[in-house]
């Protein structure tokens, strides 16, 4: 007997159950520090997810024993409530909420963001580190850079899900990633492409070729024909933040036979028949985008404890 094209067969992946193991080891790293890590998040958007996901920070940041205060400013006055985070030397970490204005604007704000306490990796300072595929700040390799929160949450659960193998742990892997954002889908297309996936990237623009280079070192971008269908049907991977409802779902005849399939978009960006096809699917990636904000703030600790200030100048040009 034929199973029902509706059976559903894929492993679905709780990233809540991701997180707690990474949460395990943090807490661990804790326990090791002179003084408690004290991390603020401005909250200005006037925005039902920012709320939501300020209030899952505070509770992840409990559950660790990280304290986390949420500071409520106007968009009009979030530029002034992040400076005065990054002056106190008793903040270690700052998350801001966005959008904020949904403009340039933005952009800006993350700017202001002090490099050593942006737990969330989205200063022009670590963008540079990431496109650089500079993975330290310092030549003894004893300074780690970090990575984007949700990007590396992706990676993380990718890796989780049984699709990383060896040295370059994507080498020979197809992925299709839907979102283009200097937030998510850019960064975690360079990522995947330095760990040696071929990655199609799609967003209003049309679609672009992430790949390893040549030498291995970095990643190149080319311009690409490549339709949906065919990125589709050729990837190991396909990975979707999409915030529209608008979206035509990804459905399980467009993807090929035991693929990974992740959303990271609020909305949902697959069809429910993806599950009689992939073979793991992952419905939503916030409970572990905290928590590698929280891992990151670990690392930008032990960075300013053992090195000083991060310099912006210190990136490559």
């Amino acid at each position: 007997m034929q199973p029902s094209p509706d059976a559903r067969t894929a492993s679905v992946l709780d990233p809540a159950a991701v997180a707690e193991m990474f949460r395990r080891e943090i807490r661990a790293e804790l326990a090791t520090l002179s003084e408690p890590l004290f991390l603020v998040g401005v909250l200005a958007a006037d925005h039902g997810p920012s709320f939501t996901y300020a209030e899952y920070t505070r509770k992840a940041c409990e559950d660790v024993g990280v304290r986390f205060e949420i500071r409520h400013a106007t968009r009009l006055t979030a530029e002034d409530a992040i400076r005065a985070a990054n002056a106190d030397p008793g903040v270690h970490g700052i998350m801001v909420y966005y959008p904020i204005f949904g403009t340039e604007q933005d952009a800006y704000l993350r700017d202001t963001v002090d490099p050593s306490k942006d737990i969330e990796g989205l200063h022009t300072f670590w963008a540079r580190c990431l496109y650089g595929n500079l993975r330290f700040l310092d030549a003894a390799k004893t300074r780690k850079a970090i990575l984007p929160c949700t990007p590396l949450a992706v990676l993380k659960l990718v890796e989780a899900a049984g699709f990383f193998a060896g040295e370059r742990p994507l080498e020979g892997r197809s992925v299709c990633i839907f979102n283009r954002s200097e937030v998510v889908g850019r960064p975690l297309a360079c990522m995947m492409a330095h760990d040696g996936a071929r990655v199609t990237s799609f967003d209003i623009d049309g679609p672009l070729l992430f790949a390893p280079s040549a030498s291995g070192e970095m990643h190149e971008v080319k311009e690409t024909t490549v339709d949906r269908a065919t990125a589709l049907r050729e990837a190991d991977i396909v990975v979707t933040g999409v915030p529209s409802r608008e979206f035509p779902h990804v459905r399980a005849a467009e993807i090929r036979e035991g693929a990974l399939c992740i959303n990271f978009s609020t909305f949902k960006n697959f069809s429910d028949d993806v599950l009689s096809k992939a073979k793991v699917f992952v419905p939503r990636v916030g409970p572990m985008t905290v928590t590698m904000a929280i891992r990151n703030s670990l690392r930008l600790y032990k960075n300013m404890h053992g090195g000083g200030k991060v310099e912006e100048t210190s990136a490559p040009a």
